[in-house]
């Protein structure tokens, strides 16, 4: 659902390899009414290399698209959908999300965008010792169940940069009980 740039990015660019799920070209929905997938022009691009399970990218560096992992802490949906086979649409169980592990020197550094699958789960499933992503609970309430998203987190020795589809609220609100969560914005750097 973020893939709106990749056209451009391939005209700008015209040596990088893009890997994508092999779900990415699904039609996906905010809702029932907004297509939110991405352009199915693409699909054929030959820089486009597709993905499944767990991909070697180079040394150090793998993709995981974890979709035969339990979910036991998912926060379902937020209406995201997208058309099946059938033509119905119906919840987006994100086959199509990937997750890049950056291991070097003995660090694990997960990079997860925006943790659809659940952020609680992802943590769990990789144990990394920095995670960049978002949390995907900006339109969750500042309560209970939000509060027991911080405490999963914050059992793990993880350093957390979380971004957009937090939410700044739920950032501030999770922030008061966790102790190494950082808000990460555009033009900002990190040093591992």
């Amino acid at each position: 659902d973020h893939g709106g740039g990749l056209a451009h990015f391939l005209r700008i660019n015209d040596t990088a390899p893009v890997y994508l799920s092999k779900y990415a070209f699904g039609e996906f929905y905010n809702g029932e009414e907004k297509y939110i997938g991405l352009d199915t022009a693409l699909q054929d691009h030959p820089r486009l290399i597709f993905t499944d399970g767990q991909f070697h990218v180079d040394q150090g560096l793998t993709l995981y698209s974890c979709n035969h992992l339990p979910r036991p802490n998912s926060l379902g949906c937020f209406g995201l959908t997208r058309r099946g086979e059938d033509g119905k649409l119906t919840d987006d169980p994100f086959l199509h999300e990937q997750y890049l592990l950056i291991e070097e020197d003995g660090k694990r550094v997960l990079v997860s965008g925006c943790s659809h699958k659940g952020i609680s789960d992802i943590v769990q499933w990789f144990t990394p010792d920095l995670l960049i992503g978002g949390f995907h609970v900006s339109k969750m309430p500042l309560d209970a169940s939000l509060d027991r998203v911080a405490q999963i987190l914050n059992q793990q020795k993880t350093t957390y940069h979380t971004c957009h589809c937090t939410g700044q609220e739920q950032y501030a609100f999770m922030k008061q009980s966790m102790k190494d969560l950082h808000y990460l914005a555009s033009g900002q750097t990190i040093v591992i």
